[in-house]
Parts: structure tokens; sequence; C-alpha cells
């Protein structure tokens, strides 16, 4: 009997409430764990039992369906009932992005799986750090010290950050926004995490996730954010066709784009078969040098845009909010005006007017600013005008702008991206169409100065009228004048305040740029904009009429016609690039595991076997039965790699009764063992771990219906044979789950973890794994 090991406590909580369905996950590289608190409720744990964020959706009416974390623990991807994977960042408790998966009712997630690939084949140089002297990137001989370059400078040149040069985007109100963004891009730590520097060190890596609904639909991402598309699997074999499937569990290894998807029937929850299934990301082992640099920079641009939607709403909201009571009360003057029926057509502006060249008041006028203003409502209009017009101007200067140039920087990228490949077959988009997008950008540019420009103006012209009303409120309410209004009026710039009721207190030129737009309108100006012109061409000749005070119904001088003109043009470019991508998918040869009774516990691991002219990618899958609890199934299947593409399977299984105890729970880690969670009779359970890749496990050829021996083993002989882990606790925690995790030093060391939830679904323990074992 080898010497049993004790696991070492790292932490202890207590879950209040339960987790719903045992949907509990921790994070791979730092001490914070994620669940279902409730059917209705996300709720993220530190290890010290401290709640970090709560969430829920649409009034608490979803329910959480499936949580996985990304590879290293940024982000935590969780797939809700109303069809949508929301993405949860690390150092934010909002969700950053957001994927419709499925129609809500109709079909509902049941599995999100994520793996990270090496792309393509690169040379070691690839790994070299970005970050050199000069001396190691020019040549060799030009040194008499002898160094040596080890750098690619064109690779080098190819992922050179410009944007980490500009300024960083500013946080946006938390007020004025609308959707599912409206506080994403609200704090400097969610910004300061959405838009992080691509590094160089990632540039090989492709992260990709799997989604599957429960009608056998396959949603393929990668990068986070950037969509692939939707697949729909099923089986070649005539008699299966009809078998409806669904996705329960995923594999993947880096070295390999050949990712395991394991179905089962989807009308059975515990089925007696499942299915693996390769699925071949072909784009990822031929992608170009720039795979990484398209992706990346792609989903940079979709959260650019994402923003200057928000800062759009936020600017019209805030012109609104600056015409909204001025209107009201000049509303009011406008009508009294009109009802006395002594002046015509005469408004208030008109009366205004005279006022500042005559120094006379209307009647009405008077007793308009006398009890109706007043010295209060001056103070509101003059607070309504001034705040939303810096509040205007701060958007445009430190959010709007800013974010048009880092989208041109990005376009500039893309541009290089489509003249070096030529053929949109290879990228899925043409330099026309980024040609044509930058246009957009810069007509965006273009009124974003012009409106500034304006509300500089209107605040310079708006600050003296305002001055010269209360001083007309006061002059009219005083019995006499005094020589302080007499003073002030001589200091007034009464060209300004002219100026001001002319252009601006009526109708702002603010309203051909940040009015809303109606869909007759704005179909009207596409039409326009897709007949040859230039966009830009087309808004010259709008703003020249503007400016020359000729009529001009157009729409291309709205920022929000060209901002959805803009999202309808990059969306036809991330179409054209997902659809390139997505014809480089396809599945393989599927293997069918079918056993006599309905499975309960599955869980799956991918490596890669070298010894042969073409790699192997060899899937280990370990399960358990509802009849059988105290025997454990490896099934090892096997299939050649050759460029990305499968080849034909082999499959052979592994069976193994474990004495008296019964299985638990079972988990691959470290590629080389399977943990797996073993209770003998009278006593406390333990941790068994099985060297799954050893051929003396007694592997047999096995095809789909074989019957399978098991090989029965005695306790005694499991616990001599295999490394058991014994876990110190009270005798009261009964362990009902496990999660296992690989050691992690991506935040200073974490060992080797394993987790375990008690009985009561409310006990969580965290301990480490002896280190020179895994």
């Amino acid at each position: 009997m080898t010497k049993p090991i004790e696991l070492t406590l790292l932490s202890e909580s207590r879950l209040d409430p339960r987790p719903h369905n045992g949907l509990l996950t921790y994070n791979p590289s730092i001490e914070l764990f994620a669940g279902a608190a409730g059917p209705k409720t996300l709720q993220i744990w530190r290890s010290n039992s401290q709640v970090v964020t709560k969430s829920s959706q649409r009034g608490d009416r979803d329910s959480v369906e499936a949580l996985c974390w990304k590879a290293d623990g940024q982000f935590l991807a969780v797939g809700w009932s109303d069809g949508v994977v929301r993405l949860m960042g690390l150092e934010t408790n909002k969700a950053v992005h957001q994927m419709p998966i499925c129609e809500a009712g109709k079909s509902r997630i049941t599995c999100i799986g994520w793996g990270r690939n090496n792309s393509g084949k690169r040379p070691d140089s690839a790994t070299a750090a970005s970050s050199l002297p000069l001396e190691d990137v020019l040549p060799t001989g030009l040194f008499p010290s002898g160094k040596k370059s080890i750098v690619d400078l064109p690779r080098e040149l190819t992922f050179l950050e410009v944007e980490t040069a500009l300024p960083k985007l500013s946080p946006l109100p938390a007020s004025g926004g609308s959707g599912d963004d409206s506080f994403v891009f609200t704090t400097r730590a969610s910004l300061e995490f959405l838009f992080q520097p691509f590094s160089p060190h990632d540039s090989d890596k492709v992260d990709v996730m799997i989604v599957g609904t429960d009608d056998g639909q396959i949603h393929v991402s990668i990068y986070d954010s950037f969509i692939i598309g939707t697949f729909n699997y099923t089986l070649p074999q005539p008699s299966e066709r009809g078998v409806s499937l669904q996705l329960c569990h995923h594999a993947s290894h880096p070295n390999l784009s050949t990712h395991i998807l394991v179905f089962r029937p989807s009308k059975d929850d515990k089925a007696s078969t499942i299915y693996l299934i390769p699925m071949d990301l072909t784009f990822i082992h031929s992608s170009p040098e720039n795979l990484s640099l398209l992706a990346s920079k792609t989903t940079t641009l979709q959260k650019l845009l994402r923003y200057v939607k928000q800062v759009q709403m936020h600017m019209i909201h805030e012109w609104q909010s600056t015409r909204e009571l001025p209107t009201r009360f000049l509303n009011s003057i406008n009508e009294t005006l009109r009802e006395s029926e002594k002046y015509g057509e005469m408004t208030i502006g008109q009366a205004l007017y005279h006022s500042v060249v005559t120094g006379h008041t209307f009647p009405e006028v008077k007793e308009w600013l006398i009890d109706q203003l007043a010295e209060r409502g001056h103070k509101r209009w003059d607070k309504a005008v001034v705040s939303g017009l810096q509040a205007l101007r701060s958007l445009v200067h430190e959010n709007f702008l800013p974010a048009l140039e880092r989208i041109g920087i990005i376009l500039s990228r893309l541009l290089g991206i489509a003249r070096f490949h030529e053929s949109k077959a290879e990228t899925g988009f043409t330099s026309a169409q980024i040609t044509r997008v930058m246009d957009i950008v810069s007509c965006l540019m273009l009124v974003g100065n012009k409106i500034l420009l304006i509300v500089m103006e209107e605040l310079e012209l708006f600050q003296s009228f305002s001055i010269w009303l209360r001083h007309e409120i006061d002059r009219l309410a005083s019995s006499s004048g005094t020589d302080d209004l007499t003073e002030k009026e001589a200091t007034m710039e009464h060209g300004k305040i002219l100026a001001y009721i002319q252009q601006y207190m009526s109708t702002s030129p603010l309203r051909h740029h940040l009015s809303n737009v109606s869909t007759e309108n704005s179909e009207k100006g596409r039409r326009q904009a897709e007949g040859g012109s230039s966009l830009l061409e087309l808004l010259s000749k709008q703003l020249k009429k503007h400016d020359t005070g000729q009529p001009d119904e157009s729409v291309f001088s709205q920022v929000e016609f060209l901002c959805g003109y803009l999202d309808d043009k990059t969306d036809a470019i991330f179409e054209g690039i997902a659809e390139a991508e997505k014809r480089s998918v396809r599945f393989g040869q599927p293997a069918a595991f079918k056993l006599e009774n309905k499975i309960s516990m599955i869980d799956v691991s991918m490596s890669v076997s070298s010894n042969h002219s073409a790699p192997q990618a060899v899937t280990y899958t370990a399960l358990t039965t509802e009849k059988k609890e105290h025997t454990v199934y490896i099934f090892r299947t096997s299939m050649s790699v050759l460029n990305g593409i499968s080849g034909p399977v082999t499959t052979s299984v592994s069976c193994m009764q474990l004495g008296d105890g019964r299985v638990l729970n079972l988990k691959f880690l470290c590629n080389n063992s399977l943990l797996v969670l073993w209770a003998p009779e009278d006593q406390t359970p333990r941790i068994i771990r099985i060297p799954h890749k050893s051929d003396e496990l007694g592997y047999q050829p096995y095809n789909s219906g074989d019957s399978i021996n098991p090989h029965v083993l005695s306790n005694d002989q499991v616990t001599s044979v295999f490394t058991n882990l014994t876990i110190p606790c009270e005798p009261s925690f009964a362990p009902a789950l496990m999660e296992v995790n690989e050691a992690c030093s991506e935040r200073g060391h974490i060992p080797p973890r394993v987790c375990l939830l008690g009985g009561d679904l409310q006990t969580y323990k965290v301990f480490a794994l002896p280190e020179d074992e895994f």
C-alpha cells in the first residue's frame, strides 16, 4: 500500500445561497470563484467568502445556464436563459461583451468551453520579447562586441502598437447612455480592462470559445468576442441522422487546431450513448502571420464602435437637455404674444432683439421676464445651457474625437492587410471596403470638430446673453434705475447678445448635427451615399449650404446617421472575415461510446503524440454510469491530424472497478492525471490519481456497442497501485462535487488545486495538491 498524501487546505468558504444546479467554477489564475447564487443571480466570491459582485438580467427573470472561465482567468463566460452569453471582466462587475447565441424559449445554452491554440508554425524567434534595444535589432556585423540579432524585424513592425502612444480614453458619464453598454464604459478600470494593448507575446495564440445549445447548434468565436459563426451538426450515419444532439463537453490542446466536441442526445439528460466529434479549425493551423493582428484589431474596433455609439447617445442627450428648459420658457411667451394679437407674427426672438437695440420692452415680455422667468427661472436657464454645452464640449473633445482617432489607426492597419493579401477570399474584406469606412470616419471627425467650434461659440455668446437677460430682469423689476445697473449695461457686448438671439436662441446650428434621424431619411441618405460620390464630398457640400444659410434636408451632417452608417459598413467587414474563417471549419469522423447504463459523470482531456509522421491527437474520455458507481471507464481515441485536418478515428478502452468505493466525481489534471474522488465503504473519501496515459491500464480495442469487461480491483489494490490523497476535514464534510486547476503563475504562484463542494452544497474547500506529484 502506497503511503497516502494529505492535502493542504488553502481556503474554506460557506456559500449562501447554494449554487443552482451545481453551477460553480474556480478561477484558474486567481483566488476567485463564481456560481449561480440561486437560479436568477450570478455571484462572484473571493476565497475569504467576500462577495465581489452580484448580477442578474432583465429584472431577475433570466436564469444562469452555464459558466466557464477563460484559460487565463481574465473573463467569465456566463450563459443566460435569454440565449445570450455575457463575458464578465475580471476587473469590472459589468458584462463587457454580449453575444446572442439562440432565441429565448426556443432553445437554451447547455455548454460553454474555452480553449487556447497556437496558430500556424512560427520560428523560435517569434516568441522573443518585442521590447529590444536598437543594437539587438541591427545586424551583428555593425557591432564589434559581436552581439547577435535574434529579432524578426518585419514581424516586430507588424505587431508594433501605435495606440499606446495615444492618450487614454476617458470614462463616460454614468447617466445618459442606453442599452446593454450603458454602464460598461463609465469607469477608468473598465476602460483599461477593455482596451488593454495587444501583447506580442500572445501573437501566436488564439483563444477559442465554443458554445452549444440543446438544439445541436455550435457557436464559435475567437479572441473573446469575434464571432466566427454558428454550425448545426448532424451525425453522418443514415441510421442516426434523426438523432438530435446537444453539446455537453469540449476539449482542446494548444498545439492542435482540432477541437473535440462531446455530444449526447438532447432529449435525454442522462443518455447511455455519447459521441466524440473532431472539429477542425483549419484557419488557425494555416493562419497567416497576421491572424492574431487581424483578430485583435477587429475586436478592438468592435469595442471602439460600441464606445462611439454610447458617446453619440450622450452627445444627443446633452444637447437636448440644453434645449428642453429654454424651449419651454420661449414657447410660453410666444403663445402669450400670439394670444395678445397686437404684434402679428412677432416672436420672442424679435421682441428681445427689439429690446436690445431700442431699450424698450413690450408689456407682455416685461411681465414674462419679471413674473414667470424671474431670477429663479434665469438661474435654471443659465445652468441648463452652460452645464449642457460644457458636458457636450467634453464629450466631443475627450471621448468622441479620441475614439475616432483610434478607429482611424486600426483601419489603416486593416487597409494594409487587405492590400497585402489582395484576395478577399483570404481575409474576407477588400481595401475598397476599408477605404469606404475610413471615408465615414473622416466625416465623423469633420462633424465632431464642427460641433466643437459651434459649442465654443454658443457658450461665449450665451454668456453675454445671460448677463444681459439677468440685467433686464433686474432693471424691469426695479422701481427706478440704479447706477450699478447703468454701469453693467455699459460693459455689455451687444453684438454678441444680438448674435445669440438671431443664431442660437430659437434654433441652434447644432440641430444640423445632433438631431434624431427618421428611418425614412436615413434610408434616403444611404441610397445617396451609395450612389458613387464620396461621402466626404456630400458632407462638404451640405456644410457649405449650412454656412451660407441655404436650406438642406440631407442627413450627412447628422452624427446619428453617420454612426449608424459606420456600424453597417463595419458589420459587413466583420461578417466577411467571419465567413472566410467559417469556410475553414470542418467536422471529422465521429466516435460513439455506447454503454449499458446511463452515463452520470464525464470529463475529457486532449493530448498530442508525435511518434508518427503526422501528429496524433489523443483524446481521453473518463466516465461513470448510474448503476455501476464503483466503475470508471476511460476511452482513448486517436486520430492523425495533418495540415489541421483530422483523419480516421481508432478507439480503445480501459475499465476499472475500484473496490467497493463509490466514484463521486472525476476530473483530468495536467494532461497526465485522472483524479477520482473515491469513497470506500465505512471510510472517509479520498482522491485517487490514475495515470490514464499508461499502457499498464490494459487498453483494449473498442468499437461502438462492444461489451466491456472491467479490471476488478480490491480497495487495497486501489490504494497500493495508485497514488491516493487524503482530505483533511471534519467527519461531517462529505464532498459531492470536485473541480481541479493546474498550477498558475499569472499573479503570483498558485499551486495545483482541487476544489470540493460539500454535500450540503454550501461548504466549499480548496486544497493544494503536492507539486512534485502534479
